[in-house]
């Protein structure tokens, strides 16, 4: 299976966070799996830290190519039809980093392991 993690269940799973789901746990620690994480949920990060709205447990070029390689997750960058599909979502989420990936969920036909309540508002796969 391939699947797309959205900002908080990466941020929950490699920090060992108890938050994520048994189901979403279980996607995420098998390697048989293909996990992809959007290129917008590093920006989100990234941002959140530089504002201090996140704390991370090392340097953000230091934390994030270590967990990104020991949990074999690929990052998926973002495309013009990912775009075009983001462009034509309903607004029933307004942050843009989580309706970008919930267009590239689209786009790219991947279910996406997330807990946001708003993801179900849309035509994806959740897994949770």
């Amino acid at each position: 299976m391939k699947a797309l993690i959205d900002t908080g269940s990466f941020l929950w799973f490699v920090a060992g966070n108890d938050r994520l789901s048994r189901e979403a746990r279980e996607v995420m620690e098998d390697f048989d799996n293909e996990l992809v994480l959007s290129i917008v949920s590093l920006w989100e990060i990234s941002i959140k830290v530089s504002v201090g709205k996140l704390e991370l447990l090392r340097e953000f070029d230091q934390f994030i190519p270590e967990k990104l390689e020991e949990n074999e997750i690929e990052i998926l960058h973002i495309e013009l039809p990912h775009l075009s599909e983001m462009m034509k979502l309903p607004f029933h989420h307004r942050d843009p980093f989580d309706r970008l990936i919930i267009a590239q969920s689209i786009s790219e036909n991947l279910p996406v392991v997330a807990s946001d309540r708003f993801f179900r508002e849309y035509p994806v796969e959740i897994i949770w």
